[in-house]
């Protein structure tokens, strides 16, 4: 090969990498297109028929009774995603986000893990560290994460009940997964056949018994960029009404052994009056999807 044949091959493979650069660049300008207080709606599917608000929700704290396990959260929980315009009862008809994580699934340690042994409340700390040590460990350890047991358009949001503190402000189907080395893959609380429903409220729930009344709060809200965006601080939405079906698919080819150990331990099926859901310290943010693209 001669020498201008070499700088022309150089050349070529020069300008083929910079063009391939410029796509590239123009790909990670397109995934994150939106700045300052926009950027929370990068996922927000704005251009999709039917959008007309965006959302962002970010739970910090709270927890989920389920049966006889109460389990914190500690890792927050988003959930994100566009909304139509209400109909006529208010509610709004949700769109998955646009990178497919419409709800995060985000690990919380269940106490006491695989075996279930938490000690008592007033136990010294030293008590409680060993207790974690021992019994929340990799090996026996059980992580609990919230998952969609439905398709994003089965969500339902209503911002008049959300910020009226009545009746449902958010309906979420969703299930559990179980996840510890023993307990394998596939170990869920709930399915796409047999969901957990979540009808949230930041108002007042009127549950069967042995659950009593419980009270959320639309929080505090506050406009930003111009009006452009409101956001509501320390929201609290709440459910204790829903039931629950018995765990399936635990410990692989055993799960006809693990599955009635689960079952007794978390004490499912666990019936409607006997299951809280307790979402705190929640930050949501709003904003039209006309707003969005066309932030400055």
């Amino acid at each position: 090969m001669g020498m201008r044949q070499k700088i022309a091959g150089r050349r070529f493979c020069a300008t083929f990498m910079a063009v391939g650069l410029g796509v590239l660049a123009l790909a990670a300008t397109d995934a994150s297109a939106y700045s300052g207080e926009f950027a929370k709606f990068n996922n927000c599917p704005v251009k999709t028929t039917g959008v007309f608000k965006c959302v962002l929700s970010v739970t910090n704290g709270g927890n989920v009774i389920l049966g006889k396990k109460n389990v914190p959260i500690k890792s927050p929980v988003t959930l994100q995603g566009g909304f139509s315009k209400p109909n006529e009862a208010g509610v709004s008809s949700f769109f998955g986000a646009t990178n497919g994580v419409t709800l995060s699934k985000s690990p919380q340690a269940v106490p006491g893990g695989l075996l279930g042994i938490v000690p008592p409340e007033s136990s010294p700390p030293l008590v409680k560290a060993l207790s974690a040590f021992f019994f929340e460990n990799g090996l026996t350890g059980v992580n609990a994460t919230l998952e969609l047991a439905k398709p994003a358009s089965e969500i339902q949001l209503s911002e008049i009940n959300l910020v009226g503190e009545e009746q449902t402000a958010l309906k979420l189907p969703v299930m559990v997964h179980l996840e510890n080395p023993f307990l394998g893959k596939s170990c869920y609380v709930g399915s796409s056949s047999s969901p957990l429903i979540w009808n949230l409220t930041t108002g007042v729930t009127a549950p069967p018994p042995p659950n009593t009344s419980i009270h959320g709060s639309a929080g505090e809200g506050e406009f930003k960029e111009e009006g452009r965006i409101f956001e509501l601080h320390n929201t609290q939405l709440v459910e204790n009404s829903w039931s629950a079906p018995t765990a399936s698919g635990c410990g692989g080819i055993l799960s006809f052994l693990v599955n009635p150990i689960i079952n007794s331990q978390i004490g499912l099926a666990s019936s409607a009056g006997k299951n809280t859901t307790n979402l705190e310290n929640t930050t949501i943010d709003l904003a039209t999807a006309t707003a969005v693209i066309n932030h400055p």
